[in-house]
């Protein structure tokens, strides 16, 4: 008989334990399934970055971002495009491209949800080069004459045509020809064109070969100020005199330049890391000083022609992410993820195991203390016993209630850890048993003498 008892105390507290173990660990599940919903997918090991034509500032700074790129593990590929304004078409169109540069004043949605700057890189002059020595300080002053404006789709054939406009030149002229980058700069130098008009930072390929140049001038925008109040997305910038070349003393005088600003835009679902990195290197490549700007000048959330991306709002705000200021990408990232995930282990799966082992001990404990709720009541039924009703039969019948609680102690199974408390149960019963006896020997010893 007793070994079937057994048997169900084991299977009883293996039932207990399932009780509480399965509640918990659907609790844990459901937790860790609620953080994955946090944990974004690793970054991409490749990102599409649409440039411009050969020789322009959007190639040559796409090639400084693969190779800084390349160094954290993640391939860039670089698409040529005509400009900004195919760079802007792709962005909103080209599934698979990533990122691209585009100037100030070619995109106007402040609200748009597709797409996000990272901020102003850098500033692109309108440079405009002809041939000869003579001093232009005027647009009007190339009317007749060849002028190459940069190739279709481009900012700079944009800009070209609104500059040319606003002199009076019809946009339909044909000598107004649609070509650029280093094809233009061939042509200007053979004397097949008299002017050209390029937009893109002085580390340009195009327009570092043509400010050292012989016999290559550049315009002087007098009018600066005066095409700033009409172009609002153009800022004034000044060459200073002897800034190309201190002993040649080129420029030989200061020239006032026409700006915008070159922009790094991104697709607004691009991975959150892929953004702080583009800025992490978007410092190193262009905050040192130039022709044109200070040293930190850039990279700045300067233009607001699209919405600032909400990772480039916190990098502005306190720099890179603290894991990525000193791990490798990779490390940072990974760790970064594996955090989400660890949230659970602190919020659900550490107070559960002090939680649980206190309700599992309560549990054990429970049935022993309801045998001693028994054995209490028990006590006080004996206390209660007026002594005549303290028969032989009475007292024989607290016994065997006494026996049922003992037996029922004896043959509970109990984790080895509560065995004690068994035993000082029965250590219990015994006490009891013994207060029983006493009183059966007392009820004996006055039998005779009543009688």
């Amino acid at each position: 008989m007793g070994r079937p008892t057994s048997a169900n105390g084991d299977t009883r507290n293996l039932r207990d334990l399932l009780l509480l173990a399965l509640p918990a660990l659907l609790l844990v599940a459901a937790a860790f399934a609620l953080a994955w919903q946090f944990v974004k997918p690793a970054p991409p090991k490749k990102i599409v970055i649409t440039t411009g034509v050969e020789g322009g500032a959007y190639q040559y700074f796409g090639e400084r971002y693969r190779e800084k790129f390349a160094q954290e593990g993640i391939e860039v590929e670089l698409r040529p495009s005509s400009g900004a304004v195919e760079n802007l078409r792709r962005l909103k169109t080209d599934d698979d491209v990533d990122v691209g540069f585009i100037q100030g004043g070619i995109a106007n949605e402040p609200e748009s949800d597709d797409l996000a700057t990272l901020g102003s890189m850098y500033l692109e002059p309108v440079w405009v080069f002809y041939r000869g020595d003579a001093q232009y300080d005027r647009i009007y002053q190339l009317k007749g004459r060849k002028i190459a404006i940069g190739v279709q789709g481009s900012g700079a054939q944009l800009f070209a045509l609104q500059l040319l406009a606003a002199n009076g030149f019809a946009t339909n002229d044909p000598k107004l020809l649609a070509i650029g980058g280093m094809d233009a700069v061939d042509a200007l130098r053979r004397g097949e064109i008299d002017a050209f008009f390029v937009v893109g930072a002085p580390q340009a390929p195009v327009v570092d070969a043509l400010l050292h140049t012989d016999g290559i001038s550049l315009l002087n925008f007098a009018q600066a100020d005066g095409y700033v109040r009409h172009f609002p997305h153009l800022v004034k910038v000044v060459l200073p005199r002897g800034a190309i070349k201190i002993h040649a003393d080129k420029p030989a005088r200061d020239i006032q330049l026409l700006a915008a600003t070159a922009n790094l835009v991104v697709r607004a679902d691009i991975h959150p890391a892929i953004v702080t990195l583009l800025l992490k290197h978007a410092r190193e490549i262009h905050s040192p000083p130039g022709l044109l700007q200070d040293a930190n000048a850039f990279p700045t959330p300067r233009d607001h022609a699209l919405p600032l991306h909400p990772m480039a709002q916190r990098f502005y705000d306190s720099g890179p992410p603290l894991l990525q200021r000193y791990l490798p990408f990779w490390l940072a990232v990974l760790i970064d993820r594996l955090l989400v995930m660890v949230l659970p282990l602190f919020a659900v799966v550490i107070p559960l195991t002090k939680i649980i082992p206190g309700i599992y001990n309560w549990r054990m404990r429970s049935r022993v203390y309801r045998w001693y709720g028994e054995l209490k009541y028990l006590e006080a039924e004996i206390d209660a016993l007026p002594e005549a009703a303290r028969t032989a039969d009475a007292l024989d019948a607290f016994n065997l209630r006494l026996d049922r609680i003992e037996m029922r102690a004896a043959h509970r199974k109990l984790p080895l850890a509560f065995s004690n408390e068994l035993y000082t149960l029965r250590e219990h019963i015994g006490l009891v048993r013994r207060r029983l006896a006493r009183l059966a020997e007392s009820v004996t010893t006055s039998s005779p003498s009543s009688s």
